[in-house]
C-alpha cells in the first residue's frame, strides 16, 4: 500500500518520492493519519477502509474551493485514491504550534473574508442561479464526520436547513433508538424563526477547535472541512460548540463582517446539527445534551 501511495505522489508531483520513515500522528476521531517523510520531504496521509474513498474525494474538492478564495489557507491536497483495501488522502504537511494575538485576530478577518468572497467557478458550484437568487447546498453530497451529509441546492436556507441538516439527522437517530420527545415541535419551530435571510456563503462546515491551527510561523489555517454553501453564522457557532476559539479571532471577525444580534439564539440551533450528529456517530452520550438544547431553543 505505501509504496503504491508514494508512486502515486511522484506521478502527481513529477518528483520522486521514495518513503523513509512512516510514523502514526493524530488524524482526528474518523481516520488513521500519518507522517510519511522521504527526499527530504513530508506529507500527512489519512487512511480509511476503501468504501471511504468518496469522503476524501469531496474533502480534496472542498480544500480546492476554499482554496481559490484566496483568503484563508488549507493544507493542499495533493492526491487520493484506493491503495489494496484501503482509501487514502495525501495532504500538504504543515508545522503546527504558533499561537498569539494577532495570529487570531488574523483567523477571524480571514474566515470573515472567505464568507464574503464567491468561488470563482461555474454557476452549478456557486449555488447562483442566473438571476442571481442565493441558493444553499453544494455540486455534490459529502460528509460530517463519517455521517452522509446532505447538499441538495435549494431555494430556501429554511427548508435547506430543516429538512438536510436537522431533519435527516433526525431521522438518522430514530434509527438509532434516539428519544426526542419535542422534534416535531423544535422543527416547526425553525421553521418559523430562521427567517433572517442570510447570505449564501461557502462555509467550512465543521469548524470546532480541532480543525483550525495556527502554523509555527503564525499563519491560520483551517483543516479537515465539510464544505457547502450556507449561513455564515453555522462556522462561527461551531467554534462556540466545544470551549470556544480565543476572543481575539471574534474580534478579528467582527471587524470585517460583524454578526448580528440574532446570532445569539441561531447558534443554538445551528450547533444542534453537530449534538445530534454525535448521538448518531457516539451514541447515547449526547442524547440529554441535544434534549437540553431542544427545550433551551423553544424555551
Amino acid at each position: 500500500m505505501w509504496t503504491e501511495i508514494s508512486n502515486n505522489i511522484s506521478k502527481v508531483t513529477g518528483e520522486t518520492f521514495e518513503i523513509n520513515t512512516r510514523r502514526p500522528v493524530s488524524g482526528g476521531c474518523i481516520n488513521q493519519g500519518y507522517a510519511m517523510i522521504g527526499n527530504n520531504r513530508t506529507y500527512f496521509i489519512k487512511i480509511n477502509q476503501a468504501s471511504q474513498v468518496e469522503m476524501f474525494e469531496a474533502e480534496v474538492l472542498g480544500l480546492k474551493q476554499i482554496f481559490d478564495t484566496q483568503t484563508i489557507r488549507v493544507p493542499k491536497p495533493i492526491c487520493c485514491g484506493i491503495a489494496d483495501d484501503s482509501a487514502y488522502l495525501v495532504l500538504e504537511w504543515l508545522e503546527f504550534g504558533g499561537s498569539n494575538t494577532e495570529s487570531w485576530l488574523e483567523m477571524g478577518r480571514k474566515l470573515a473574508a472567505m464568507h464574503k468572497v464567491t468561488p470563482p467557478t461555474s454557476s452549478s458550484l456557486l449555488g447562483e442561479t442566473e438571476g442571481g437568487q442565493n441558493r444553499f447546498g453544494w455540486h455534490r453530497n459529502n460528509t460530517i464526520g463519517s455521517t452522509p451529509q446532505i447538499n441538495t441546492w435549494t431555494d430556501n436556507w429554511v427548508e435547506f436547513f430543516v429538512e438536510h441538516r436537522l431533519g435527516y439527522q433526525f431521522q438518522l437517530a430514530r434509527r438509532r433508538g434516539g428519544y426526542f420527545p419535542k422534534q416535531d415541535k423544535l422543527l416547526a419551530f425553525v421553521a418559523k424563526f430562521l427567517n433572517h435571510q442570510p447570505k449564501a456563503s461557502l462555509v467550512h462546515g465543521d469548524l470546532w477547535g480541532g480543525n483550525a491551527a495556527i502554523t509555527k510561523l503564525g499563519e491560520p489555517v483551517i483543516l479537515d472541512p465539510a464544505t457547502y454553501v450556507g449561513d455564515r453564522e453555522v462556522d462561527i457557532a461551531m467554534t462556540e460548540l466545544f470551549g470556544g476559539f480565543p476572543g481575539a479571532f471574534y474580534r478579528g471577525y467582527n471587524e470585517v463582517w460583524a454578526l448580528d444580534s440574532g446570532y445569539k439564539k441561531r447558534k443554538t440551533i445551528y450547533n444542534l446539527y453537530h449534538i445530534i450528529n454525535h448521538f448518531n456517530l457516539f451514541g447515547s452520550g449526547y442524547e440529554s445534551q441535544a434534549n437540553r438544547m431542544i427545550e433551551e431553543i423553544l424555551g
